[in-house]
């Protein structure tokens, strides 16, 4: 058995993680609509965010910013995108790649992304500790479909690590990657 040369997990996340970006191109262009409103959670660490000393001494690992009702100057671009949020009335500059983004999450629809290791991504209590009391237990699991990379050393390997959401949920939107695996 050959091992997955392609990368089929990167390219999935990279298309998932350019949802993100085509949301955000909305908000930027027309604002939020209705209720939406937007909880990002992403890695303070990964290259290219750029934080203030003062928030990466709050957040050293990991920071979930809210996207509702008071942010300023979003530009998305590319790669990233740039926001303008105020912290105990302190405005500040966040630079985020999408690259860096564990969870991205709606919860007016609900519909959310999960991104991360596949140690991450089967840690059961992640989500509550990225977002605390914001979804119901059911939600989280019908409102997050988790996608995972496989660790370096695995990479190819077959794996049954993904979380299966429940099925009966006609209120959330799930992409199920197992299903295109080989078993």
């Amino acid at each position: 058995m050959t091992g997955d040369q392609i990368h089929y997990e990167e390219l999935a996340q990279d298309a998932l993680r350019s949802v993100i970006r085509k949301v955000l191109e909305r908000v930027e262009k027309s604002g939020l609509p209705g209720d939406h409103h937007f909880y990002i959670a992403f890695d303070t660490h990964a290259d290219g965010v750029v934080i203030s000393k003062r928030l990466k001494g709050h957040y050293p690992d990991e920071m979930t910013i809210v996207l509702q009702h008071q942010f300023w100057d979003l530009n998305v671009q590319e790669s990233f995108f740039e926001i303008r949020l105020s912290f105990n009335n302190i405005p500040e500059l966040l630079v985020v790649p999408y690259a860096a983004i564990n969870v991205f999450f709606d919860p007016s629809v609900p519909y959310g992304l999960q991104f991360g290791t596949s140690e991450a991504a089967n840690d059961d209590g992640r989500i509550e500790a990225v977002l605390p009391g914001i979804i119901s237990e059911q939600d989280q699991v019908n409102a997050l479909p988790v996608f995972h990379e496989l660790p370096a050393d695995e990479e190819g390997a077959e794996t049954d690590e993904a979380a299966s959401p429940e099925s009966g949920s006609a209120s959330a939107e799930i992409v199920e990657l197992d299903t295109f695996r080989k078993k």
